[in-house]
């Protein structure tokens, strides 16, 4: 009898065994990359799961129509945050192709030139990608979808000098991925947002016109 108990008790912690081999070799093939393996490299990256679920070519998709079909940025006089006339056309137009897309996030980023501090600069293109922000969500565009207000400073300058260059003084917006909770994307319905008609929109474009977001300094 006690020979019988054990010979169940093995073949029971044989059966338990056998289970867990089997979830984890459902959880490794079925799982993100990586996600069974140590907590450095085997920890699955967002760019893992963005691939392997698709969304990774759509984000890029989207960025390059958006690009292609709207000046994603927008220039400032030296020292100043202030968003001028040809500044907030091209922000209309940016709003109005941003509100055809329910379904995407943006991020804007701010810049300077190479005057004044690194510091200071910093500053500025946080205040820069504010302003840009600001008239965004003053037509109509949900402050959540803007992913984040990101400022570059003087680190990354389209034109090399340490003099003044507008074209450094800027603001870029950038497709950077879906709303969380939006369900299109699982739904395998992409088609619709990339092939989606343009809304044209009645409303005339209002927004922010005299409003400075510097503070005290200079820089560019």
């Amino acid at each position: 009898m006690v020979r019988f108990s054990k010979l169940i008790l093995v073949a029971a912690a044989g059966i338990t065994a056998l289970a867990s081999c089997t979830q984890d070799s459902s959880r490794a093939f079925y799982g993100e990359a990586g996600a069974t393996g140590d907590n450095g490299f085997g920890n699955a990256t967002m760019n893992n799961t963005l691939v392997m679920s698709g969304q990774q070519s759509y984000v890029l998709d989207l960025a390059n129509r958006f690009a292609q079909e709207v000046d994603s940025t927008v220039t400032f006089a030296f020292n100043s945050a202030v968003l001028d006339a040809s500044a907030r056309q091209v922000l209309s137009r940016q709003a109005n192709w941003i509100r055809q897309f329910p379904e995407v996030r943006f991020r804007v980023y701010g810049h300077t030139d190479l005057v004044g501090s690194s510091a200071y600069n910093q500053r500025l293109g946080l205040r820069r990608a504010r302003a840009v922000v600001h008239f965004l969500v003053a037509h109509g565009i949900s402050r959540g979808r803007l992913e984040a207000v990101v400022s570059k400073g003087e680190t990354q300058p389209l034109i090399v000098t340490q003099g003044r260059e507008r074209r450094n003084r800027r603001t870029v917006t950038e497709v950077t991925g879906f709303v969380a909770s939006n369900p299109l994307i699982l739904d395998g319905k992409y088609a619709q947002i990339i092939y989606r008609d343009y809304i044209e929109s009645a409303t005339p474009a209002t927004g922010l016109t005299g409003v400075d977001f510097s503070s005290s300094g200079s820089g560019g």
